[in-house]
């Protein structure tokens, strides 16, 4: 392994990695330890051993926390899903896995379909700073964007205050609309999250390192059969080869 690659992503002689535990999908429990477990977790440790380092994860409750430290020298890569808006402090490899985000609708609504939502008078309520809700806030025009810290408490806010549109992670809506009666989840989607590996701005040798694993691990089947050993398949989906 060259030098370079691992002193820019194993400073402190471990690879110090955030993980975003606000998704279900990519983190699925939690060891004895502490130490979170799932696909994320996994791609991390997976570098690390590549780089002939331990790992040290570094959990975060929310993507925004992640992108939030992104020059505080807290970690060295960040699993999270990639937007423009993190771009700008973070360097990131190509998906490595895909999310569907879609919109659920309350019994009785009449919006029928994606096209419908983004209309004057629509509230949506959206976990703020979540991949999905940088998406909304780059494209939404005419609807309102409602924001609430966290997934759960975004469903809240729908239910509490009556919202028009709960937006989310398809397999999570998929739970929450067995939670209201008559509510639908609306076909296709608005948009797909990227997850993706990240680093700091400045590191080219180790951004283009990550890049090329992240390939690899697509390729050799290792993200899909993580993605079956965490029991995520059909909600988790491989990122096409880039």
């Amino acid at each position: 392994m060259d030098k370079i690659i691992v002193e820019q992503l194993a400073p402190t002689g471990s690879l110090r990695a955030a993980i975003n535990l606000g998704n279900f999908l990519l983190v699925t429990d939690k060891a004895q330890n502490g130490d979170p477990i799932g696909v994320s977790p996994d791609m991390a440790s997976a570098i690390a051993k590549r780089l002939g380092v331990p790992v040290k994860f570094v959990p975060m409750a929310t993507p925004g926390e992640i992108s939030d430290t992104a020059n505080q020298d807290i970690w060295d890569i960040g699993n999270i899903g990639a937007e423009p808006k993190r771009a700008e402090v973070m360097d990131f490899t190509a998906a490595y896995a895909e999310i569907q985000s879609t919109y659920l609708v309350p019994a009785g609504s009449p919006i029928q379909r994606i096209e419908d939502v983004d209309k004057e008078g629509v509230r949506i309520a959206v976990s703020a700073r979540s991949a999905y809700d940088l998406w909304l806030d780059r494209n939404i025009k005419n609807a309102e964007l409602c924001r609430a810290e966290g997934i759960e408490a975004s469903f809240k806010l729908f239910v509490d205050e009556g919202m028009e549109v709960l937006a989310g992670l398809r397999p999570r809506l998929i739970d929450d609309v067995k939670r209201l009666d008559g509510a639908r989840i609306l076909e296709g989607q608005f948009s797909s999250v990227q997850q993706a590996v990240g680093c700091g701005k400045g590191r080219s040798e180790a951004a283009a390192f990550l890049k090329e694993f992240v390939e690899e691990a697509k390729r050799s089947g290792f993200v899909g059969e993580r993605i079956k050993a965490h029991g995520v398949e059909g909600r988790l989906s491989v990122a096409p080869l880039s």
